[in-house]
């Protein structure tokens, strides 16, 4: 019963954290997610079905990357932290009408209301975790688009090490300290402009 209480929680911060990235790639000149059907709310399209039995079974999981080709931007690296920011963005704007309408203590459903708050809380988690500046992680395209040129190069040569860093940092509880001061000022952030 949690897991079809996380469900609905998971598939929206999913969903719409690929299809912000891939609208604003097509904003900004790049069709490529358009083209390969990811400008759709259909979860399968964008779920890994690996990177969800994982998700399932041990609480960490991915979903399917969407297809971007930066070179399509008139501004390459301006055009990468946008789309990167654009997801966990789309997460954070999810949280807040989430949050906004647990405030109005209009839902006497208690199922209704606790999937609402796992939504809340799922969106939060994606969009702060997901600015990370790890690969594949949104935050390190971000990183890696601030660099000069060159850096830039050798960051992107050397990413797959990274990865070992990230899956690390998972695996020893780390990202969790990492996430947690972030997680708590976006949760204030969200009390006080809801609050207000």
């Amino acid at each position: 019963m949690d897991m079809i209480y996380n469900l609905p929680g998971l598939f929206t911060a999913i969903i719409f954290h690929e299809l912000a990235h891939g609208l604003m790639a097509y904003k900004l000149g790049d069709s490529t997610a358009k083209d390969a059907g990811r400008l759709t709310l259909n979860p399968l399209k964008h779920l890994d079905l690996t990177g969800f039995i994982f998700l399932l079974l041990f609480r960490f999981g991915w979903a399917k990357p969407v297809p971007i080709n930066s070179f399509n931007f008139k501004n390459r690296k301006l055009g990468t932290i946008m789309v990167s920011l654009v997801g966990p963005i789309s997460n954070f704007i999810i949280a807040f009408i989430v949050g906004f309408i647990l405030s109005l203590d209009l839902i006497t459903n208690a199922i209704v209301f606790e999937i609402l708050f796992i939504t809340l809380w799922y969106n939060i988690m994606l969009g702060v975790f997901n600015l990370l500046p790890f690969p594949p992680l949104d935050g390190s395209k971000i990183v890696a688009s601030l660099l000069p040129k060159k850096l830039e190069y050798y960051f992107y040569k050397y990413e797959r090490y990274f990865y070992l860093i990230l899956i690390i940092l998972i695996a020893t509880n780390t990202v969790d300290k990492l996430m947690r001061p972030i997680i708590d000022a976006v949760l204030n952030l969200l009390i006080f402009i809801v609050g207000w």
